[in-house]
């Protein structure tokens, strides 16, 4: 599910496997810290425990908000958690956020021969790149060209597929940032085999074996990121600038009350509202339409582009778990949608069955990143 084998690597190889039965998957996002570690037995992965902390009391601001913790608070809060889960390894791997990442697709004339890319490639990327490509890490994925159908190949009435471009999925990533979760999770007494952009990890952990088009809609605390994804490949990805605790700031502005209180009011109404205070509504309302409108807008350039409609939708990031968030996203969307539940690629007790459900799209990246640690 992730092709990438330079930029993510943290210097022992990125396919390289772990020597322990165990590993940690961490997820260190703008409001929180997700861990969850999971072991192999009888080959399945087993959930053993998962954790999260708010980033908030760090920062010296409420939970829920955005932060920009240093590396030094990183730190404490990562230790933190790993110490109230109570983890029994070392052996991890990390995200890295995509605000420290740019990917996009370049197309290439189709008479470019593959072994030419690593010189054209970083040229073409220059273009979209808005800093020195000395500062950032570059790699790339040749996409799967569309295949003819039956009916093409057997049927000489019908015209011959056309010289196809060559799709190229590049992405690149800030030197800085990789850096710094090194010096993240070195000092926080870890061993990580390997980094990772979260949207990989989230895709690993949402995603079964569909073969048409599938949208992944994570709806995290700063920003929505969008995948589209197609025989296991990232076709499109876009990120939207709205988060859920975007939805909290409005409610606290709007009532003039603490944005603690607000956080509180967004969980426990959500979009079902309150008979008391009918505006809440209308306030989550205007985000989260603005997040399925530009949906949409990227949903119809990728039909537009490539003739095909998305089969499904699947929901992830805490953001996603506001109340009446799916049902909005039914009559927005005009194909299957459904939550994602990522800790169903793990045995666990069954007692945490429907709490593991409820919380899974929070833990979606920190157990897509634990389940390739174990591969």
């Amino acid at each position: 599910m992730n092709p990438f084998q330079k930029i993510i690597d943290a210097g022992k190889g990125i396919f390289s496997g772990s020597s322990s039965e165990s590993a940690i998957g961490i997820d260190i996002g703008t409001s929180a810290i997700k861990i969850v570690q999971i072991k192999k037995k009888g080959g399945r992965a087993v959930l053993e425990t998962y954790g999260a902390v708010a980033l908030g009391p760090y920062a010296g601001v409420d939970v829920g908000r955005v932060t920009n913790l240093n590396e030094e608070k990183t730190i404490e809060a990562l230790k933190e958690v790993l110490k109230q889960s109570g983890v029994t390894t070392n052996s991890s791997a990390l995200a890295i956020p995509s605000q420290s990442s740019l990917v996009f697709t370049l197309e290439l004339p189709s008479q470019v021969k593959e072994s030419d890319m690593a010189n054209i490639i970083p040229t073409e990327a220059r273009k979209y790149i808005p800093v020195p490509m000395t500062e950032i890490s570059l790699d790339w994925f040749l996409l799967p060209k569309k295949q003819p159908t039956f009916e093409e190949e057997n049927n000489p009435e019908l015209p011959a597929l056309q010289a196809q471009n060559n799709e190229v999925l590049v992405v690149a990533i800030q030197n800085e940032a990789i850096s710094k979760y090194r010096t993240i999770t070195n000092q926080s007494g870890l061993e990580a085999g390997f980094f990772e952009l979260e949207i990989f990890s989230s895709i690993r952990s949402n995603f079964e074996h569909e073969l048409s088009p599938v949208l992944i809609l994570d709806f995290g605390a700063s920003r929505t990121r969008l995948s589209i994804v197609e025989f296991g490949s990232v076709k499109s990805f876009h990120t939207i600038a709205r988060g859920s605790a975007d939805i909290t700031d409005s409610i606290a502005k709007s009532y003039d009350i603490e944005f603690a209180k607000a956080e509180v009011m967004k969980k426990e109404f959500g979009l079902y509202g309150n008979p008391t205070e009918k505006s809440l509504t209308d306030i989550i309302k205007i985000h989260v339409d603005y997040v399925f409108s530009e949906t949409n807008s990227v949903l119809l350039n990728y039909e537009k582009k490539y003739g095909k409609n998305i089969s499904k939708v699947i929901l992830t990031g805490g953001g996603s778990l506001l109340k009446g968030f799916k049902e909005v996203a039914v009559s927005n969307f005009p194909t299957q949608v459904e939550m994602g539940n990522p800790f169903s690629k793990v045995d666990a007790p069954v007692f945490l069955e429907k709490v593991l459900a409820a919380t899974g799209p929070e833990f979606a990246v920190a157990l897509g990143l634990a389940l390739r640690k174990l591969q």
